[in-house]
């Protein structure tokens, strides 16, 4: 959970130079709680943004502040629809149950670094108002009027995992706008690849497909398929079934694999939605690359990809993975370059799958 630092409210301090006790307090706040409230309405918050966003001329800026981040409006003008910012500030709004300890801790570091002249502000007025904040309950609180009048705060508080694919947000609200987009994420192993598609999920009524769901059968594992690079799944099945289909505007009908039985499962029927994804290790096979709109590679340390692994499937099964999945996944990479003919490449070391 966040807890705002002395370098955050340093950072702060110089890059906004008059801010006040109350955007200090603010910051603090949203560091700690994120969302002020939680949103009943998303469509009416949709709205408040389009209104905002035409009275403010704001940068398309972000600032981390931890666990949640601000988004300025700014990010409109990229593309990003005012509709998928609502949804991930609604999205963002929770419960924090040691959030007034940890608010606790943060004014006390503000306060140190008042007295130690650290950051512009008068230790004595500094504790009077926090006092007074602390008497009412500490609730939210609004920018000061010289802080409003200077910078212009146009924002919404989100969870940092939004703000981190705001390129990505972006792209697909400028593709949606035109019809219906299919998107492939593609990566190395324990990236981020599954935590994507279940965040844009959130964000979107789309439909996912997982390449996990097109191992190659018993009788597929040759010693020539193997040694293809990115053989290890049937791409053949999954052009036919998925995205043949999809191209066409057809529904979809495909039996997923099951990897503990190593059979077919029944034909599972789908009606493809308007954002389409595509999530797994060789989906951006040359075969299968040209049916996307968009393509997103994700990158990460071999460090982070192995300690990853071990906390994922365990020691025993992790050592299995390294000795025969991960070489199938380098030759892949290092052969057909996936990773240099996608569109975004993110690397995700702090968050993963």
């Amino acid at each position: 959970m966040s807890t705002i630092s002395s370098q955050l409210i340093k950072e702060h301090f110089n890059r906004y130079a008059e801010m006040q006790i109350y955007d200090l307090f603010k910051l603090i706040f949203h560091t700690v709680f994120g969302c002020e409230h939680l949103i009943a309405d998303p469509s009416a918050a949709e709205q408040y943004i389009m209104r905002e966003a035409t009275l403010n001329n704001s940068p398309a800026l972000t600032e981390k502040l931890g666990e949640y981040s601000r988004i300025y409006l700014g990010w409109l003008g990229k593309g990003l629809s005012a509709a998928t910012l609502a949804k991930c500030f609604a999205l963002s709004a929770r419960h924090t149950e040691d959030g007034n300890e940890r608010l606790e801790s943060g004014i006390a570091l503000a306060l140190r670094l008042a007295e130690n002249g650290e950051i512009p502000l008068d230790s004595d007025t500094l504790k009077g108002e926090i006092g007074r904040w602390r008497s009412q309950g500490f609730p939210a609180i609004h920018h000061s009027d010289k802080y409003r009048d200077l910078y212009r705060p146009a924002y919404r508080v989100t969870d940092s995992k939004y703000a981190e694919i705001l390129p990505l947000l972006c792209e697909i609200d400028r593709r949606l706008e035109k019809g219906r987009t299919v998107i492939a994420i593609d990566g190395k192993s324990a990236s981020g690849k599954t935590t994507l598609s279940q965040t844009l999920g959130e964000i979107y009524d789309c439909t996912v497909f997982r390449m996990d769901d097109f191992f190659l059968r018993p009788e597929q594992r040759t010693r020539e398929r193997f040694a293809e690079p990115g053989g290890n799944v049937d791409r053949e099945r999954f052009e036919q079934e998925v995205l043949k289909p999809l191209s066409e505007g057809k529904s979809i009908e495909y039996r997923p694999f099951d990897c503990s039985t190593l059979m077919l499962c029944k034909t599972q029927t789908v009606e493809p939605k308007r954002l389409v994804i595509v999530e797994g290790s060789y989906s951006m096979h040359p075969d299968l690359a040209g049916y996307y709109d968009f393509s997103v590679y994700l990158d990460i340390s071999d460090e982070i990809q192995q300690q990853r692994i071990i906390e994922r499937n365990g020691s025993e099964d992790a050592e299995v993975f390294f000795s025969r999945w991960i070489p199938f996944e380098n030759r892949y990479r290092e052969r057909l370059e996936p990773d240099k003919r996608c569109n975004l490449i993110f690397n995700l070391d702090e968050t993963g799958d």
